[in-house]
């Protein structure tokens, strides 16, 4: 889906209209499909096309084609199986005995959101953690009245944000690949790591963003624009959705909190799964240096299944067939929106946008402004793509050369480490902010929630926290 034409400004129309239509409308999938469909058009004019030159059947095609890699299947089949799983927990019963169990010791929104928050540290992976940590918790937030936007909100600021400040995960890897590649100062990617780990200090967006979470998580800091809306609905009306809302996770109108065994077995049925989650994703990275996530929830998957048809909580093989037909049913809406989220980035990439974006900030790159401007360039690129990992490959090439001229070539400098912290913050700001992002969108499936309803709570959170990241770059 690569072009030669240069689009300039235009590359941005098919983003700008998903973004403005999905606040508007607040569907994720129409927006989403209908900025698509323009970007299609847009690359794909063909004077000899039977429409006016345009073939949109045609060009969705090719696009779902390009876009829909082994990756999206990947991500795809890890969202059945945590629906599965979830499923599976829920005809266990142990959802229920979880939450009572919990409920013992309390649970006070404070004290829900808090925990929520925590498990964060101890999940250090963008995708593992929103998908792990949300089923565990959705059925204490939503008693405890918790609007799911809150929970989406946390589970999102705890991901890809933690991630970036430990250095030897795979992110601190891929980054010190960056750096290793642009060379000058730097020799190899045992020095790449190390400046990458340098510069953590100044990575202020994450940190920020955490602590402020925290914040709001412990009611520090009261809850303002959609956010509170969301919560006042939830606290005096109970509904932890709004009314209309398409959540990311469907229950089929089925309270958890009805469906109970005589007996819940919470270690065997609850606690060895997550075990078994835990375990293969750790043994796997230390093992092998990635990790397994797929396998890890196909694993307690078929335990879990094999140990409620032992214990007759399934009646049979087609019982348990069902269980995973509707597990794989309630996260569809993911799987679509997250197809889509893929095609938009395929659009504006082959329309060059990231590219113009790069080329219009080069006019007011000066010194003094390199830090704040990086940041804010970055986090421009990463909203609109929806990728970090994608921005850092952009700007990393872009920047590290004119922080190596300011530094005099030493690597080891504070303006390096600022500068490249910038970058790395950017990225995270559009990771856990855009729409289109899939970290965005798997923090949406893990809480359960609608997934614009995520976006729009969150998006204020997020710009107030960029706009002190900024404030805090000009000044130190």
């Amino acid at each position: 889906m690569e072009t030669a034409i240069s689009f300039g400004v235009w590359s941005l129309v098919p983003l700008i209209f998903a973004l403005i239509t999905a606040f508007w409308t607040r569907s994720a999938i129409f927006s989403l499909f209908s900025g698509s469909l323009i970007g299609v058009m847009m690359m794909g004019y063909n004077p000899d096309a039977t429409m006016w030159g345009l073939d949109p059947a045609g060009g969705l095609v090719k696009l779902i084609a390009a876009s829909l890699d082994g990756e999206f299947i990947r991500i795809s089949v890890i969202i059945i199986f945590i629906g599965i799983l979830f499923e599976l927990f829920k005809r266990a019963g142990v959802l229920v005995a979880f939450a009572n169990k919990v409920s013992k010791t309390g649970t006070s929104p404070k004290k829900v959101k808090f925990t929520t928050w925590l498990m964060g540290f101890f999940i250090v992976d963008d995708y593992f953690s929103p998908l792990m940590t949300g089923p565990i918790m959705r059925p204490l937030t939503d008693k405890a009245r918790v609007s799911r936007e809150k929970l989406a909100f946390i589970l999102d600021s705890t991901t890809a944000s933690v991630c970036v400040l430990v250095p030897f995960m795979s992110w601190g890897a891929y980054l010190g690949g960056l750096i290793a590649k642009e060379g000058g100062p730097v020799n190899g990617a045992s020095e790449a790591i190390a400046l990458f780990a340098a510069s953590i200090p100044y990575n202020i967006y994450p940190m920020l963003l955490i602590f402020f979470t925290m914040l709001i998580a412990l009611e520090i800091i009261p809850d303002y624009g959609f956010m509170r809306k969301a919560e006042t609905r939830a606290r005096e009306e109970g509904k932890v959705l709004r009314d209309g809302a398409i959540p990311m996770v469907s229950d089929e109108g089925r309270d958890i909190f009805e469906q109970q065994q005589d007996k819940a077995y919470l270690f065997w049925d609850f606690g060895l799964p997550i075990i078994i989650v835990f375990g293969t994703v750790i043994v796997s990275y230390l093992i092998f240096g990635s990790l397994l996530i797929l396998e890890a929830f196909i694993m307690a998957v078929i335990y879990l299944g094999s140990s409620l048809y032992i214990k007759k909580y399934v009646k049979d093989f087609s019982d348990l067939t069902e269980i995973g037909v509707v597990g794989a049913k309630s996260v569809m809406s993911a799987i679509i929106i997250t197809a889509l989220a893929y095609c938009i980035n395929t659009v504006t990439k082959g329309l060059g946008a990231a590219e113009f974006i790069m080329s219009f900030s080069e006019s007011f790159m000066t010194p003094s402004l390199l830090v704040a401007s990086t940041f804010f360039i970055t986090a421009v690129i990463s909203f609109c793509t929806g990728t970090s990992w994608g921005a850092f490959a952009l700007m990393i090439p872009f920047v590290l050369p004119i922080a190596y001229g300011f530094s005099g070539g030493v690597a080891h400098d504070p303006i390096v480490y600022k500068a490249l912290a910038a970058v790395v913050g950017g990225g995270i700001f559009g990771d856990h902010s855009s729409p289109v992002s899939d970290t965005s969108v798997l923090a949406s499936v893990g809480a359960g929630s609608d997934h614009m309803d995520h976006v729009i709570t969150q998006l204020p959170y997020a710009l107030m926290v960029g706009a002190g990241t900024i404030a805090l770059y000009l000044v130190i």
